[in-house]
């Protein structure tokens, strides 16, 4: 009698299930039978990579993956396509903007592709949870390169808050993507990083960027074993760091020290710059500098209890305005009323009259005032996704 005819194992995805708690068991275990049976889920490159993400951060790690697609012994890729948000933008986010210029397919959130043809998926500052129904799809999940040593830093503006609270050390982390909340999974590959001294947002964004590149890269080479190794976070040191409106942008005269005012500069001047009151006005205040780099302030500043904060000097050997700050002196270099003003010119046309008589004088009335914004305003990551912008009020 013949022996039947040996079965076939044929794996397919899920179709609807009664709940989703029993969707999301019969993914898990469609993921595990693809592993078993050899369908799709390879265990070693080139890898079949669903990448998301919206901005410059994101781009640089984009632009490395693409780079791992060029034909070589050690070719990590082999197809790559991007899901991004969408935006008012003319061109779209800058992860669009650059898929199209790497003529490479593009899905708009929620839209994500075609499903169960990737091999795993890729995160780079995306702003948006992933189901796990989406996660299952990728036989080897999804990995995240966030730019922080986690736990510390948990959230959407991790760089913003490194620099605004002055941290020496971060770092980057690969870590894998876990539904229902932000930046928790294990840890994949993490790498510590110094903070040079007087780093921008925008300059630590651009070296943490190559420095993930580089480490998702690593982590491609031996995706397996790279998995088998993952950690989970520490349950100690954890510290998150949310959204940035524009109202972080005031200066609190009375409440923040100057060297809180240059950080709050470097964290976020470049995308929202500081602001105050100059006689009920509301003015923005450009390219700030530490009174220790100007020559000759200290024999020019009176006792401090003369001067109350947000009061004004200046100093005219370095051309700088002298603010008076919670605690210490800054030096501001431009003002922007109506329109923008070296710090001599405000000097010339707003402050000239009271310091006719002594330059040496602190005037009550020759002061910046805190300008207080409603705090439902826009922030950052809006500001990147091109979200339109709300009234300010001003109180």
């Amino acid at each position: 009698m013949a022996a039947p005819p040996q079965q076939r194992h044929v794996v397919t995805p899920p179709g609807g299930a009664g709940s989703a708690a029993m969707r999301g068991r019969l993914l898990r275990a469609w993921r595990e039978g693809l592993k078993a049976a050899g369908g799709g889920a390879r265990r070693e490159p080139p890898w079949r990579v669903l990448f998301f993400g919206t901005d410059r951060f994101a781009v640089t790690a984009l632009r490395a993956l693409q780079a791992a697609r060029e034909p070589s012994k050690d070719l990590l890729v082999s197809r790559l396509e991007v899901v991004t948000l969408p935006s008012r933008l003319p061109r779209g986010l800058p992860v669009k903007s650059c898929a199209q210029e790497l003529q490479l397919p593009v899905h708009e959130w929620p839209n994500t592709g075609p499903v169960g043809q990737f091999d795993v998926g890729v995160v780079a500052s995306f702003g948006r949870l992933l189901s796990e129904d989406l996660i299952l799809q990728f036989p080897y999940g999804v990995l995240n390169v966030h730019p922080s040593f986690l736990p510390r830093w948990r959230g959407p503006a991790p760089i913003v808050h490194t620099i605004l609270h002055g941290d020496k050390v971060t770092g980057v982390t690969i870590m894998e993507i876990r539904p229902k909340r932000f930046d928790v999974g294990p840890i994949i590959k993490q790498e510590e990083f110094a903070v040079p001294p007087h780093c921008t947002t925008k300059e630590l964004e651009e070296i943490l960027a190559k420095m993930g590149a580089n480490m998702l890269l690593s982590v491609l080479k031996h995706l397996p074993e790279s998995l088998e190794n993952k950690k989970e976070q520490p349950k100690e040191g954890v510290t998150f760091a949310p959204k940035v409106s524009v109202a972080k942008s005031c200066i609190k005269w009375e409440e923040q020290t100057a060297a809180q005012v240059i950080r709050l500069h470097r964290a976020i001047g470049s995308m929202f710059p500081l602001q105050t009151l100059w006689k009920g006005s509301p003015v923005k205040l450009m390219d700030f500098v530490e009174v220790d780099n100007i020559p000759g302030f200290a024999d020019q500043v009176l006792n401090d209890d003369e001067a109350v904060p947000g009061s004004l000097l200046y100093h005219k050997a370095s051309q700088t305005l002298i603010a008076r700050c919670k605690e210490g002196w800054v030096g501001i270099k431009t003002v922007v009323l109506k329109k923008k003003l070296r710090a001599v010119d405000f000097y010339n046309g707003y402050m000239h009259s009271w310091f006719q008589q002594s330059s040496r004088a602190v005037h009550q009335e020759c002061r910046f005032q805190t300008l207080r914004l409603n705090p439902a305003k826009k922030t950052l990551k809006e500001r990147n996704t091109g979200a339109g912008y709300k009234t300010i009020d001003v109180s």
